[in-house]
């Protein structure tokens, strides 16, 4: 079995620190987007689409996608629990972790890519674009706010993917210039919350 991993990446974190709070040892081969190691024929065998994190499995078997790959590692190891037990539970889990996937990462990750020179020569930028994401994260953070008044994590009492993915989405947002107000006292509690977790720095 081999994770192929990039370091800084949004995604490659989420399987980093879900495999952390899982207790598993993968072995990692790092791959180095700025020397294009993700576009060489090698690897675009194994992911087409050129993106990590990738798993390989013993048999050969690759899987692509972040919560897939949590997903296999969650059936190889059921606990700690981090997709929900029970219907009601599991549902409400894949809400919250679609939401922030949607609401949250990416326009995370398009404000990034629009607004930030690493992008300049890898993909043809729109400013405003950039400026528009980066607004409506303001009001998602807001609401994201408010909806952690009422629980301490962002899918109920317990820490979960969707925590992880939301912690994900921030340290990016921390990086490029999106970062949490310091007005919205509920999400600055469940940042220190996550933030200060031992796997938090996988």
């Amino acid at each position: 079995m081999k994770l192929y991993d990039l370091k800084a990446g949004m995604n490659p974190r989420r399987v980093r620190i879900f495999l952390a709070e899982k207790g598993i040892e993968v072995p990692i081969a790092p791959i180095d987007m700025m020397k294009g190691e993700n576009q060489t024929p090698e690897f675009l065998k194994l992911n087409p689409l050129g993106t990590l994190p990738v798993l390989e499995l013993d048999d050969g078997t690759i899987l692509t996608e972040s919560v897939a790959i949590c997903r296999y590692f969650e059936f190889s190891k059921p606990e700690p629990n981090l997709f929900g037990h029970g219907g009601v539970e599991q549902a409400r889990v894949e809400m919250w972790n679609r939401r922030l996937e949607l609401e949250l990462m990416r326009p995370l990750a398009e404000q990034f890519r629009h607004l930030s020179p690493f992008w300049k020569d890898r993909l043809t930028q729109i400013p405003e674009y950039g400026e528009a994401q980066r607004t409506r994260l303001g009001q998602v953070m807001e609401w994201l706010d408010r909806e952690l008044a009422t629980r301490p994590y962002m899918a109920g009492e317990r820490y979960t993917i969707a925590d992880i993915t939301a912690q994900c989405a921030f340290v990016l947002g921390k990086n490029t210039g999106a970062p949490i107000p310091d007005g919205l006292h509920n999400l600055k509690r469940w940042w220190d919350l996550v933030s200060s977790r031992p796997t938090a720095r996988a």
